[in-house]
C-alpha cells in the first residue's frame, strides 16, 4: 500500500511539473505552447493531488517538504533533457 502512495505521488507530481513545462513559453519541445493555460491547469490541479497524496503518506511537513523537492527536480531537468532532444536543440527563439 505505501509503495503504491508513494509511486503515485511520484508520478503525480512528476507530472506536474511536466504540464507545466509544456505550457510555458521557455518550452523548448514544440515551438509554440498549444493551449498553455489548459496545461497550466491540468499541472497545478497534478500538484495539489502530489501534494495530497505525499501528505497522506508522510505528514504534512515531511509530505510538503517531499512534494516540493519532487517538483523542484523535475522543474530542473526538463529544460535540460529539452535541450538534448533533437527538437530542443536547432534554432533559437
Amino acid at each position: 500500500m505505501d509503495t503504491a502512495l508513494a509511486l503515485s505521488a511520484l508520478i503525480s507530481t512528476l507530472l506536474s511539473a511536466l504540464a507545466l513545462y509544456a505550457g510555458s513559453r521557455n518550452c523548448r519541445w514544440t515551438p509554440r505552447p498549444k493551449h498553455p493555460r489548459r496545461w497550466t491547469r491540468i499541472g497545478l490541479s497534478l500538484a495539489v493531488v502530489g501534494l495530497v497524496l505525499w501528505m497522506v503518506l508522510l505528514g504534512g511537513g515531511a509530505g510538503l517538504c517531499a512534494m516540493l523537492g519532487t517538483w523542484m527536480l523535475g522543474l530542473i531537468v526538463l529544460p535540460y533533457l529539452a535541450l538534448r532532444s533533437p527538437a530542443g536543440a536547432g534554432g533559437s527563439r
